[in-house]
């Protein structure tokens, strides 16, 4: 159980979500992108926070920025913020989100991921990157939550993500708000050609119809996720799909939902929650 809780208070479950936290640095600064895309996916993030029924007493990130060869957490009781991005103005490398990081978290994830027979590992070192700063500045800007990050698995396999989710779902009976934090397209190549719109929508139709399955058929489907139609084309490398996938694992038999439909440069994205 997660250090500090009351074993004998009531808890609300947490639910679980998969959000899109858009290009770079863009709540911060003018990429030059359309304003009223911006302000939906803002207006989406925002809402997130009203999806727990009681405030979390934490949340655990899984970023598609960081992968590293076991599941990995971020340890620092004060984690800085990694500014993994290059070439944009100087207000894009000012951005301030100082929550406070939770050793205790970290060392309840590592405890389950042994239990569930998976090695891991802890970073004193690292900070929260974009895929984490930037979605919870819009979530949580006073930055109040204690915050922790849980890296992807080198390799990339489907299967390992969504058994890494279900490794962690007790954390939602411990006040832990399990956030994936991705896109549903990502070809870096295509996203400023409009030719490449029919690809995301066609993937994003698909990944709406597995994600709100019953819950044996989603996982399947999202294991099985390369025979998608447009899946390769949406995501020529799948890291920004794969927190999907941990949320999907830590959802149990939660049904999904879809939560959000919008664009981003004309690009089909979408978000979902479960529970």
């Amino acid at each position: 159980m997660f250090p500090g809780m009351d074993p004998s208070s009531p808890n609300a479950r947490m639910p679980v979500a998969f959000l899109p936290h858009g290009g770079g640095p863009w709540p911060f600064v003018d990429l030059g992108f359309p304003k009223h895309e911006l302000e939906d996916m803002a207006a989406y993030l925002r809402s997130v926070a009203q999806l727990p029924k009681t405030p979390p007493r934490a949340l655990l990130v899984i970023s598609a920025h960081w992968e590293a060869p076991v599941p990995t957490v971020m340890t620092s009781p004060a984690p800085p913020l990694l500014y993994d991005y290059d070439g944009f103005p100087p207000e894009a490398y000012r951005v301030r989100w100082p929550a406070p990081g939770s050793p205790a978290l970290a060392a309840r994830v590592r405890d389950l991921l042994t239990a569930a027979g998976m090695q891991s590992a802890e970073d004193a070192r690292r900070g929260y990157d974009h895929g984490t700063f930037v979605p919870l500045s819009l979530l949580y800007p006073g930055a109040e939550v204690p915050t922790v990050q849980l890296s992807l698995v080198a390799g990339l396999d489907p299967g390992v993500h969504l058994a890494l989710g279900r490794a962690l779902r007790p954390l939602r009976d411990e006040g832990v708000l399990i956030l994936g934090s991705g896109m549903t397209f990502h070809d870096l190549r295509t996203f400023f050609d409009p030719r490449a719109h029919g690809i995301s929508a066609t993937f994003d139709a698909w990944l709406q119809s597995a994600v709100t399955a019953e819950p044996a058929s989603r996982d399947a489907h999202l294991e099985d996720w390369e025979k998608a139609p447009a899946a390769r084309r949406a995501h020529p490398r799948e890291e920004h799909l794969l927190p999907l996938h941990v949320v999907a694992g830590a959802a149990g038999g939660d049904r999904g939902v879809v939560s959000w439909r919008g664009t981003n440069l004309g690009h089909r994205l979408s978000g979902f929650h479960f529970g």
